[in-house]
């Protein structure tokens, strides 16, 4: 799917495996000595594309996770004190075990609100699951057709920052994330980053749906992905059945919206 996804875009992709005896240079890249030139010359790892899939994620140790913590951050890595800027535009998609399986590390707070958004992907439908077999079968291999450019994706981009948010709308996002630090349920909650997520991505919503202005409603259906893997619930909760998606929804309902 992030293949498809970095195809359709045309704009390049990379992928890196997780596994526990990775290390962070197998990510960042490395100086490896070259006999020809008789000097150190650098290896750029796979942290170098536009599209960069973390597959299963929480596989590898910590120390090779926080290898992405500058990347994701900054747009830029540091390599034996060299710092070297990203391709534009870049974004990291990750995927994870559950944490009930063996061989998984849990991803640092830190790492985890860099992501943008936290989706779920549900067992295919009936259908679904009989053409995914149909498909095997036939050993035809799906192609797509590049739609746009890493320089039109930048160019949207510029566009976004033209979008109006209104200071109602940005009270409302610093209400939203304040409940979340205060909530009776919530043992850790939002920080500023995800204040900034909330408005960035209500302003780009805006803009896809061809507005030039934010609403509420832009805030609301994006509440639950921006939010859900920033929060930590208290031990309680989870014994109550609760989980992130309900904490959130309560405190949809409960935060008065801007007219």
């Amino acid at each position: 799917m992030a293949k498809t996804f970095s195809n359709t875009l045309g704009i390049s992709f990379k992928r890196v495996q997780f596994t526990p005896d990775l290390l962070p240079a197998d990510i960042t890249g490395t100086k490896i000595f070259d006999q020809n030139e008789g000097a150190f010359v650098l290896m750029k790892g796979p942290i170098f594309a536009n599209v960069v899939l973390a597959d299963e994620i929480n596989r590898s140790a910590p120390k090779t996770q926080a290898a992405l913590l500058e990347a994701m951050a900054e747009r830029q890595v540091t390599i034996e004190g060299q710092t070297l800027s990203l391709e534009k535009p870049f974004i990291v998609i990750a995927t994870e075990n559950p944490v009930e399986m063996e061989g998984t590390y849990p991803l640092p707070e830190a790492q985890v609100d860099r992501f943008l958004f936290k989706l779920w992907l549900d067992y295919p439908e009936d259908s679904e699951e009989v053409e995914i077999m149909r498909r095997q079968l036939s050993g035809d291999i799906p192609s797509v057709e590049a739609i746009t450019s890493g320089e039109e994706i930048l160019a949207a981009q510029k566009i976004m920052n033209l979008v109006y948010i209104d200071d109602r709308i940005l009270k409302y996002i610093r209400d939203l994330i304040i409940k979340t630090r205060n909530h009776p349920q919530i043992a850790l909650g939002c920080g500023p980053r995800a204040s900034l997520t909330l408005m960035k991505c209500s302003k780009a919503r805006a803009a896809i749906l061809g507005r030039a202005y934010v609403t509420p409603d832009d805030v609301r259906a994006l509440i639950i992905p921006a939010l859900n893997h920033r929060l930590l619930l208290k031990p309680e909760a989870e014994l109550e059945g609760l989980d992130a998606k309900s904490v959130l929804n309560s405190i949809i309902e409960e935060i008065p919206v801007p007219i």
